[in-house]
């Protein structure tokens, strides 16, 4: 494991190199696991892959699958919180993540074997990660990123209309497009919002859900390889699931949340000598002894409501196996 200084150094030696690489670090970008690959599907300490056209395999056994999430009076008191701290100004968006128990029929490997996801990351035993979300991608002296905020069951009458029209939604994600899009701002020029509010379509093992997305891009000096470390610690932690303004909300978290993140909420990716592609590890599922714990939350704003956002923590507690 890495320190973040020893972490950005060799990033920026191997980006100038053109040599690939695999990596993932934690919430606050101060620990970092890196390998040096020819292939970022297999790595010595951990496994990774990235893609949406991966073929994954078929589980031929029933699969069970239970979550004991905290109640809602528990869920409330942390929601107070941080209500409290918008309210007084300390924060615009503030998201909230709480530990469930799960139980399953899977291993952490075969959790990673089964998923559908675009970013999947298994630790051996010790965590897996299967996540829609990228972070930023980094190509042809451009930079991208998909922040993701707006999740609604698609069971839901009209369920497409009624995300883009709430309030409290489009508030959330105007918020983390315009954190994003300073955020880049600090690394890339001309940045700007190319897709805004478009919606993706999550299966999960027992509904499908809709979640609304953003593109914001811009253009990178033609020596970003050579700094791809010092890059991805100017953005961290990931604006989508920290929120605004960063430094203070982040504070925030760490006095409501009731525990430490680690590496829920961190970033993964893979560097193929061209192209350096990176995901937020959300949909994160970590063992605790015999324990296996998944993590989940979303974004608070003053339009929140108490019983909606518990809902969707609770909603956001699945595996992406169809």
């Amino acid at each position: 494991m890495l320190t973040k200084n020893e972490a950005i150094s060799q990033l920026n030696d191997l980006g100038a190199a053109g040599q690939p690489f695999s990596f993932y670090c934690d919430f606050l970008g101060e620990r970092w696991c890196v390998e040096e690959s020819s292939s970022h599907f297999e790595n010595r300490s951990f496994q990774l892959s990235i893609g949406d056209e991966l073929r994954v395999a078929s589980c031929e056994r029933p699969i069970t699958f239970k979550k004991h999430p905290a109640n809602f009076l528990e869920f409330k008191k942390a929601f107070d919180q941080v209500i409290h701290h918008i309210n007084i100004g300390n924060s615009f968006l503030t998201n909230l993540t709480f530990e469930t128990p799960i139980e399953t029929s899977l291993t952490l490997e075969e959790i990673y074997q089964y998923s559908n996801a675009r970013y999947k990351l298994l630790a051996p035993d010790r965590f897996v990660v299967f996540s829609p979300e990228t972070f930023v991608r980094m190509q042809d002296d451009h930079i991208y990123s998909y922040p993701m905020k707006g999740t609604i069951d698609a069971t839901i009458p009209n369920a497409e209309k009624v995300i883009l029209s709430d309030v409290k939604e489009t508030a959330e994600h105007v918020t983390i497009v315009d954190l994003i899009r300073n955020d880049l701002s600090q690394v890339a020029s001309d940045v700007e919002v190319t897709k805004f509010r478009y919606i993706d379509t999550l299966e999960t093992n027992d509904k499908k859900l809709l979640q609304v997305s953003s593109e914001i891009r811009g253009s990178l000096d033609p020596s970003w390889k050579e700094n791809l470390g010092s890059i991805l610690s100017k953005l961290l932690p990931a604006g989508s699931i920290s929120g605004a303004p960063k430094p203070e909300t982040v504070k925030i978290i760490q006095q409501t949340e009731s525990y430490n993140r680690d590496f829920y909420t961190g970033i993964c990716g893979h560097f193929d000598g061209q192209t350096l592609d990176t995901g937020v590890m959300i949909r994160f599922i970590k063992k605790e002894g015999d324990q296996l714990i998944f993590c989940s939350g979303g974004g608070i704003t003053s339009f929140s409501e108490a019983e909606k956002e518990y809902q969707e923590m609770v909603d956001k507690v699945y595996l992406a196996i169809n």
